[in-house]
């Protein structure tokens, strides 16, 4: 039996869970077939998901076609759930991109779509609601040929001769147009390659919801797919991490090469882990359970072969994105929350302040860097909310829960209002916990522009460390790299890996508004310790020392730069209203590219900034009457619009945050004494690696 996972994917209300339902039906995998309106499709295993009507989680159902077994893998068509959308994309064969011809091509599909071609997914496109009065498929299809690829071709019906030849154009390696001139058609391994490939992408349509069109696209499935050559070696990537009804925690897991046994020791145990600057930290566990899951049920399995998903029991140090064994880490994730809320306790009331603990930021834009706060009171309560959310950010890592000290309060990051709604509902359902949210802040960022050498020295009475740090802007989006070229002869291996751990665990804050830093390389170039006085906490002291008095010395020269998020937008409005809309968008500090002009419509597509654009759809529909729509996508972080305003309005003092001082403490006479920051370097005991000027 051949196997291939197949995903399905679609902007919201497209009909993909009904589709889903639908091929099961046909298959013969379910004996009645359920609707989401009704609450009861095989693959809404989840009871919020039965209420909403809605994917939220990523599922999975087998089906057999032929001789093929298929893994159905059903993902959130919500934009709020994306990132777990784009995680399960790493484990595909191939995809099936539903559209609802009604819908067109929206800017959430094309989305998917450019994320289909990052992961080099092969997909197959179904054209939904068929039923509905004024559908056109060729219409729809053109489009997809303009602005997806010429490759989406109708393979319904019987093989025209014209769209043969249309096929054949497509194959670069000649082999299509080879079979065409000499046979007179193209054959199915031929296309099956093509399809491999993303240069063929076969198109099919029909009404899922009632069964119209199922058997014809089942068919096209198993002929024009094939299934994937993997290693001998074991391999596994990790998708997802959920926990079940009695709180067992399973990681969900795509066997990428050999096989995997229960009672299986696993580790992510690389080659380089010995190396001093290696970001892995080893770990190695037992396999307890495998199991197969289909729907909200299960079978256990003693062993699952290279291609097939499964989720399994006794790993608690895994997270969604790794490689085991032969398979490295998937890279960062495109879809990234831009949002940042204050998690409170208690159910939200209508007029209540949702920030007594923090004075209030003025100006339109809020900024989730920490403004001045008054003293906060860490609650038992709070304890059991942050440990809560610990659990669910587990299984979404992107989350990014973080305690924020020496304001008592609990801080997240969230893609938008939906997915509030949810989370306040998980915590409520599993750890009956009430909490709310306070009205977000946009996630700023801080970055430098120039090298430095940050030195932090911690001494106190029978302590002792000096570490030295090199830190050089990153590329754009590279986020924070840590590394060490110290020689193991100047500081020992251990220590070395000390550094580079404590570099890891904290979320190190820039000094113009608190925000976290990115797109930096930290590199560990010096540093000392004491055989008799040295303990492990000494460095963490003086690493987080280093990186703040670098950044300082680059703010004293203004090489430290604010960040914000961007967002890559969408605009349809009419003809007559354009003028109105460009307009909006260079006063909101946006820039687009040439309209394009489509009789009665306008688009515009460009970037702008996300605290600009946030809100700005309800005013796209209120000048439009409802006929324009806005479609954006988060795009990355660039240089903040208005830099100065924000870090006037923040009013940050890094030399007040005594949580991440710049400043050093060295030791003479018997005691202990602090070193402003930048004294540091006239005291150091190593002298600097770097010189000035280089």
């Amino acid at each position: 039996m051949k196997r291939a996972v197949v995903g399905i994917a679609a902007h919201v209300d497209a009909g993909k869970t009904t589709l889903c339902e639908a091929m099961l039906y046909r298959a013969g995998e379910i004996r009645k077939l359920g609707r989401v309106d009704h609450g009861d499709a095989f693959l809404d295993t989840d009871a919020m998901e039965k209420r909403r009507g809605i994917t939220i989680f990523s599922k999975q159902a087998m089906l057999q076609q032929g001789d093929f077994a298929f893994t159905l893998l059903d993902t959130p068509g919500h934009v709020d759930f994306s990132a777990e959308m784009e995680r399960t994309l790493t484990v595909l064969d191939y995809a099936i991109l539903v559209i609802g011809v009604g819908d067109g091509l929206q800017g959430y599909t094309e989305t998917l779509w450019r994320l289909l071609a990052r992961y080099h997914v092969p997909t197959f496109i179904f054209i939904n609601k068929m039923d509905a009065a004024g559908a056109d498929k060729a219409g729809l299809i053109a489009q997809m040929q303009q602005r997806f690829s010429e490759g989406c071709i109708d393979f319904e019906g019987d093989t025209e001769p014209g769209k043969q030849e249309e096929v054949a154009l497509l194959d670069e390696s000649g082999t299509a147009m080879d079979e065409l001139l000499g046979c007179g058609n193209i054959s199915d391994d031929t296309l099956r390659s093509m399809v491999a490939e993303r240069q063929l992408f076969p198109c099919y349509s029909g009404s899922a919801l009632k069964l119209e069109g199922i058997d014809e696209f089942l068919q096209g499935l198993e002929r024009y797919t094939r299934q994937r050559d993997y290693p001998d070696d074991f391999g596994a990537r990790i998708y997802k991490i959920s926990h079940d009804g009695q709180g067992n925690r399973l990681t969900w897991l795509k066997v990428t090469g050999g096989t995997l046994k229960v009672k299986a020791v696993l580790t992510n145990r690389r080659e380089e882990a010995d190396s001093p600057d290696s970001e892995t930290e080893v770990w190695q566990e037992k396999v307890d359970q495998i199991r197969r899951y289909s729907g909200a049920k299960f079978e256990l399995a003693d062993e699952v072969a290279a291609g097939e998903v499964c989720a399994v029991t006794g790993l608690t140090r895994t997270f969604p994105g790794e490689g085991l064994g032969v398979e490295a880490n998937a890279g960062q994730s495109i879809l990234q929350p831009v949002l940042t809320y204050t998690v409170l306790p208690g159910k939200s009331d209508a007029g209540e302040s949702k920030q007594d603990n923090v004075e209030e930021t003025p100006g339109k834009d809020s900024s989730s860097a920490e403004p001045v706060a008054k003293p906060a009171e860490v609650t038992p309560e709070l304890h059991h909310i942050l440990i809560a959310l610990r659990t669910l950010e587990d299984e979404d890592p992107s989350l990014h829960v973080r305690w924020v000290a020496r304001l008592g309060e609990i801080h997240v990051q969230l893609m938008g209002a939906v997915q509030i709604e949810i989370i306040t509902q998980m915590m409520h359902d599993r750890f009956g916990l009430d909490v709310h949210f306070d009205t977000g802040g946009i996630l700023y960022r801080e970055t430098i522009t120039a090298p430095v050498e940050g030195i932090g020295h911690f001494e106190p009475l029978r302590h002792y460390a000096e570490v030295h740090l090199l830190l050089q802007p990153g590329e754009p989006g590279s986020g924070l790299r840590f590394e060490s070229k110290c020689s193991l002869d100047d500081l020992d291996r251990n220590w070395q890996r000390a550094i580079l751990t404590h570099l890891r665990e904290k979320e190190h804050l820039g000094v113009l508004t608190g925000s976290p830093i990115t797109d930096m390389t930290i590199t560990l170039i010096a540093g000392r310790g004491h055989e008799k006085h040295t303990e492990g906490g000494d460095f963490r002291e003086a690493t987080y020392r280093a990186v703040r008095q670098g950044l300082m010395e680059l703010k004293t020269k203004g090489e430290c730069r604010l960040l914000e998020p961007f967002y890559s937008f969408r605009l349809d409005v009419p003809q007559d209203m354009l003028g109105r809309a460009m307009a909006d968008i260079q006063r909101m500090s946006g820039t687009f590219d040439a309209p394009k002009s489509d009789g009665d419509y306008a688009e515009l597509e460009g970037q702008a900034p996300v605290s600009q654009m946030r809100d700005y759809s309800m005013d796209v529909n209120a000048y439009t009457h409802g006929r324009g729509s806005l479609t954006c996508v988060f795009a990355g972080y660039q240089p903040c619009h208005n830099a100065d305003e924000i870090i006037k309005q923040t009013g940050y003092d890094p030399e007040t945050d005594l949580e991440n001082t710049p400043d050093s403490v060295f030791c003479a006479h018997g005691a202990g004494y602090t070193v402003h920051w930048n004294k540091v370097p006239d005291f150091a005991h190593l002298g600097r690696v770097v010189k000035e000027g280089n």
